[in-house]
């Protein structure tokens, strides 16, 4: 919960409410530092102890320490302020590196001439994945060329797109969230028959 005294919004999604324990930690279960990335684990009385009569189910989201897996990537400040910064199931693996599809998108987005985007990770021979973004450009004089040129001044080098598409709509879901997972299994058989 975000405390009232905020004055103004922080991007964070707030501090732990009371009786609840939030602990960001690595794949292997443990902690990690303050505010470097993990995913966000959570324990609490109002928080799942698992899946009724599934126990396969719930060894995938239950850490043994009893924290729930909540499937996003995020860092806690000093403070205690929790930032989401993506699903962990998003994430695009490159030569090794964690690119976060948000970071991407939002960088993609600043460009003038785009309406929204979304990154998803294909599969790349050298380096495991390689960005792609689908773009729904605001100005349809938009080249991939340019807005390659935009995100070589604005992303690292292993967060850049390989491939852009452009679309005139991205799917969503009834409340306008992009579909990424639909995205990623078109560009998954697109890139396999490659």
């Amino acid at each position: 919960i975000n405390p009232m005294t905020l004055k103004e919004y922080n991007g964070f999604i707030g501090l732990p409410i009371p009786s609840t324990d939030v602990e960001i930690k690595d794949d292997a279960g443990v902690t990690v530092a303050i505010g470097e990335v993990g995913e966000l684990c959570i324990k609490g009385p109002q928080v799942m102890q698992g899946y009724w009569n599934r126990p396969d189910e719930t060894e995938k989201v239950m850490t043994k320490d009893g924290f729930f897996r909540t499937g996003d990537l995020g860092f806690m400040t000093a403070e205690g302020f929790v930032k989401i910064v993506d699903r962990k199931k998003d994430m695009i693996l490159v030569s090794g590196f964690n690119v976060y599809p948000n970071e991407v998108e939002d960088v993609v987005c600043q460009h003038p001439k785009v309406l929204e985007c979304a990154a998803v990770g294909v599969p790349d021979e050298k380096s495991g994945e390689a960005v792609m973004i689908y773009v729904v450009a605001k100005d349809p004089s938009l080249t991939a060329a340019e807005l390659k040129d935009f995100c070589k001044e604005n992303l690292t080098g292993y967060k850049l797109p390989r491939f852009i598409e452009f679309r005139s709509e991205l799917p969503k879901t009834n409340v306008g969230k992009i579909l990424r997972k639909d995205l990623r299994a078109e560009a998954l058989q697109k890139h396999q028959k490659v």
